[in-house]
């Protein structure tokens, strides 16, 4: 089994071979008078006729005699005994494994192995040529092993050499390689042979399988288990797949021809009798509407909803606010009903509107009892988000004046009064930050935020255009100055007087007017009111903090109504009044 050959090879294991010498075993192959690696001698054979081949049964006739001369030539030839199977061979290679566990069987060497030779041929792989069979042997680290029962002299043990279950020799370690992939079999075309994997039926278990199907000795019979063949079901499911990824390809498509070209879902009619409320918030988009419709049930699709109001003259101008309509309306017939006053659940405040007519308003539209709404702004007041610069004054009558900010807001039954009020405060809390009323009081030499409101309302009370308020701001200004000697910082102001009467009498009498003491009737008491007399607006917010520089001290309304004269000396104020008085008829 190793170099020493089991017949003569055909080429010599010449010295000028590359792996000649320290790729040998022990690293130098001996040569003739060189030392040899197995116990100082030269290595030689003696001449000796070929020996007879074995057969599958074991040894030949007199090869037990032939076997122990071959165990003295050994042991003259080495210098020792080696027991095949029971002394280790680990003075070359460092660990020994079972040659007789990795293969399954038991070889005893022949007659021929140890009898004399000719001088042995070798091939470029280092082995002699001759006639072992070519097979598998142990672990390549360890080409020997152990040689289990195999010690020479000993019992016979049948030789497979020669037979289909032989192994061969390991090969010297420098010759080692990996054992090659096994072939495919001429009977097994495989599946890129004409046929393909899927068709062929192949078991994907077979080929996807990174472990060895045996060794080789393991030869499969062409009897075996048959191959599995695929079914029709996996053409099934292909076509299946198949069909299902064409469709929803084509429902795609339609919805996506739906969406571009085609009209919007939509409903029919003027709609049910059930009515909902739905609720538009500020700056709302028409997509944004159509949604809150749609969410209510009202319209049936978005797109409807903005397709109708693109086709409406009147539609983009919707506002904010609550609206009373009716389920499953076509689009067209929703928009015409938000464009109608009756289904708006709004509370207006118009600007320089008095609270307690905002307070009459929201009880109307929430369907409360009178007075539910202001004995709810007079206790919670505090919790509905008011500035703290806000009521900072125990003379003011209701600490909610002036924060009821001009707009329209949502107010349907089943609403809460202090929702709708708390939206009103929140909104003039975000005006009033956008004025900068803090940082206009310092300016215009105020005492507090609060007056800027309180003059803005008073702008607001008593003018009628643009123009009226930045004089109107002007004038009051004028009169708190501390060198005011024409009215010796007493604004005298209708406005105030009806504030605290609520009324709206511009005929009062001089009498009435000086003998009322209240804190808001600017006819005797000096400065500003106590807070706000009413909402002021964005006009009149911008002509307070952007008043005119003309020297206006007094003002008349001529006609009574629409008309405001200005003057600025009390000379010019008293022709003034005669006009006034004539267009009156007093």
């Amino acid at each position: 089994m190793t170099e020493y050959g089991r017949g003569e090879g055909s080429e010599p294991w010449h010295p000028e071979d590359p792996l000649y010498g320290d790729d040998g075993w022990g690293g130098q192959q001996a040569q003739a008078g060189q030392q040899s690696p197995y116990g100082g001698q030269p290595q030689h054979h003696p001449e000796q006729p070929q020996q007879p081949q074995y057969d599958n049964g074991g040894w030949g006739d007199g090869q037990q005699a032939a076997y122990g001369q071959a165990q003295q030539h050994y042991q003259q030839q080495y210098g020792e005994q080696q027991q095949y199977g029971q002394q280790q061979y680990n003075q070359q290679y460092g660990e020994q494994q079972q040659y007789n566990q990795q293969y399954g069987g038991q070889q005893q060497y022949n007659q021929q192995q140890y009898a004399p030779q000719p001088q042995q041929q070798y091939d470029n792989s280092g082995w002699a040529t001759g006639t072992h069979e070519p097979g598998q042997y142990s672990d390549p680290s360890d080409p020997y092993g152990q040689q289990q029962g195999m010690s020479y002299g000993g019992q016979q043990q049948p030789d497979f050499y020669g037979t289909p279950d032989a192994y061969p020799p390991p090969e010297p370690p420098a010759r080692r390689r990996a054992e090659p992939e096994p072939q495919q079999p001429d009977w097994d075309p495989g599946p890129d042979q004409g046929e393909h994997a899927f068709f062929s039926g192949a078991d994907d278990d077979e080929d996807d399988s990174d472990e060895p199907k045996g060794g080789r000795g393991d030869r499969k019979g062409r009897g075996g288990k048959p191959k599995k063949r695929r079914s029709g079901c996996a053409c099934l499911v292909v076509l299946l797949v198949f069909g299902g990824g064409v469709g929803g390809v084509g429902y795609f498509g339609y919805q996506f021809y739906q969406d571009r070209f085609g009209s919007a879902p939509d409903y029919a009619g003027d709609g049910t009798s059930e009515l909902v409320t739905v609720v538009i918030p500020k700056g709302a988009f028409g997509s944004t509407i159509g949604q809150k419709l749609k969410e209510a049930g009202v319209v049936k699709s978005v797109d409807a909803f903005v397709a109708a109001q693109d086709q409406n003259p009147k539609g983009k101008t919707i506002q904010a606010g609550a609206y009373l309509l009716k389920t499953q309306m076509s689009a067209e017939s929703a928009i015409e009903m938000m464009l109608d006053p009756k289904s708006q659940n709004n509370v207006l405040v118009k600007p320089g509107e008095r609270n307690i007519s905002v307070y009459k308003t929201i009880d109307t539209k929430l369907e409360l009892s009178s007075g539910t709404t202001r004995k709810i702004a007079e206790k919670e007041f505090e919790s509905l988000g008011l500035p703290d610069w806000a009521n900072d004054n125990k003379d003011i009558k209701d600490p909610l004046e002036g924060f009821l900010y001009p707009g329209t807001y949502p107010a349907a039954k089943g609403m809460k009064a202090e929702t709708v009020l708390k939206e009103m405060v929140t909104q003039a809390a975000k005006k009033y930050d956008e004025f900068d009323v803090e940082a206009k009081a310092k300016a215009l030499k105020l005492d507090n935020p609060l007056q800027v409101v309180t003059v803005a309302s008073l702008v607001q009370a008593e003018g009628k255009t643009e123009d009226d308020f930045r004089k109107m701001a002007e004038v009051i200004y004028n009169r708190l100055k501390s060198t005011n000697t024409e009215t010796n910082r007493k604004l005298q102001f209708d406005s105030t007087f009806n504030y605290l009467k609520n009324e709206s009498n511009i005929n009062i009498s001089e009498s009435e007017i000086n003998s009322n003491q209240d804190p808001y009737n600017t006819y005797t008491q000096e400065g500003l009111p106590p807070g706000p007399i009413g909402n002021p607006g964005d006009e009149a917010m911008k002509a307070t903090e952007n008043p005119t520089d003309e020297g206006w001290l007094y003002f008349v309304a001529t006609d009574g109504v629409n008309k405001t004269e200005y003057a600025k000396t009390f000379a010019e104020f008293e022709r003034l009044r005669d006009k006034f008085n004539e267009s009156s008829g007093s």
